[in-house]
């Protein structure tokens, strides 16, 4: 076994995730809290396993729900039959159980408070660039992306799409000045805190340093860019694991060198879709390292050797891999660096999921094992045939 192997297979993965909590650790699962409280069950109706996209659903922006309003309009079309019928605070009732079967009682109370704490830093915190906070695609992007974008064709994203390694897609994305720009907010964000001795919430326990894009006001950007330009992508890619129905997202900002953090462990993210970005500045180290796809029964298993690989960051360029791809980050050993992330999550596929036995379409091991079986059945069956003619002769 080389050492690239008993790296992969002697590390512990973590599932990273967006609220300040880490799940997984030691246990062979690693999913998520908010996964793995699904117990109770509210409704006996289950979601569609497809979409009716010849229903048009409800408006949902004139109400002040308990998720995002957008989510109720994307799961609408997942809804059964007889729920399409039903008159709109039916099926919000309907959906807001659902999605509350993924949320832990306790953390209701915590998600209001988060709320509050979000609009105290948007009723006092002054932007620098304004024009971030809505989505301008040719100030942001870079010409070949959008060209893409539009055409939005497998054909179109793999010219411009680069798969380095089974599930790791790379691209140019964003625009130079449109990452200096982000980088200055970000500082001139920090400066505020400083100044006002704001206690912020970082991204996650696994990073020090860093901070929430949508809890300054970023939101809507983040949600135009998940919406627009993610998901198209994802749709052609990540079917598998929700891609086209990505309905939510967590943006932050990480930061890494000296004085900030300098790596980060082996791990998998609370997402079914995450774009990587870096925005700069000069730095030496830092690598991704990834390390195969795993459900939460198999996060723990042994990296095999057509798993393994590297990733060089560069900045205004994207990295987009499941979620559930197990990876890390490699020390930076100087400089200063900078990386937007965008978790993108599908409330559908979660609720598809908790009824799910299985993963064999993007598990690693769960491919193996689902082909070990295959080989075993041929196998007995050759067996049975060779002796069934043994007896006749």
């Amino acid at each position: 076994m080389s050492s690239e192997q008993r790296e992969g297979s002697q590390e512990t993965t973590t599932t990273v995730e967006g609220n300040g909590t880490i799940g997984g650790n030691n246990s062979h699962s690693a999913a998520p809290t908010a996964l793995r409280a699904t117990s109770t069950m509210v409704s006996c109706q289950r979601l569609r396993l497809n979409p009716n996209n010849e229903h048009r659903p409800d408006s949902y922006e004139d109400l002040q729900l308990d998720f995002p309003n957008s989510v109720y309009s994307s799961l609408e079309k997942y809804l059964p039959p007889n729920m399409l019928v039903s008159n709109r605070d039916e099926k919000i009732k309907f959906m807001t159980d659902i999605m509350l079967r993924h949320l832990p009682h306790g953390e209701r109370s915590r998600a209001q408070r988060h709320r509050d704490y979000r609009q105290k830093i948007i009723s006092n915190y002054q932007p620098l660039h304004r024009e971030l906070y809505t989505l301008v695609p040719t100030v942001c992007f870079v010409p070949s992306f959008l060209k893409a974008i539009n055409e939005s064709t497998e054909e179109s994203f793999r010219n411009i799409i680069s798969e380095p390694s089974p599930g790791v897609f790379v691209f140019d994305m964003l625009q130079p000045s449109f990452c200096e720009m982000m980088l200055s907010e970000i500082d001139n964000f920090e400066r505020w805190v400083g100044e006002t001795k704001f206690r912020i919430m970082r991204p996650n326990t696994m990073n020090k340093y860093g901070a929430v894009l949508d809890d300054f006001g970023l939101d809507t950007m983040l949600d135009k860019l998940m919406e627009g330009f993610i998901r198209p992508i994802s749709k052609v890619f990540f079917s598998d694991v929700g891609g086209a129905s990505l309905d939510s997202h967590h943006g932050f900002v990480v930061e890494y060198g000296k004085d900030r953090d300098v790596d980060l462990g082996f791990h998998v993210d609370d997402s079914e879709v995450t774009l990587n970005v870096c925005l700069g500045n000069q730095f030496v180290g830092g690598e991704l390292f990834f390390r195969g796809t795993r459900c939460e029964k198999h996060v723990n298993t042994a990296t095999k050797a057509d798993e393994i690989f590297d990733y060089d960051h560069i900045p205004g360029q994207a990295v987009l891999h499941r979620g559930r791809h197990r990876h890390g980050a490699r020390a930076t050993t100087s400089g200063h660096r900078v990386n937007m992330l965008l978790w993108c999550r599908s409330s559908v596929f979660r609720e598809l999921k908790s009824h799910q036995k299985e993963f064999s379409s993007w598990c690693g091991e769960c491919f193996c094992e689902k082909r070990d079986e295959k080989v075993r059945s041929i196998d007995a069956l050759r067996k049975k045939l060779f002796k069934a003619r043994q007896t006749q002769a």
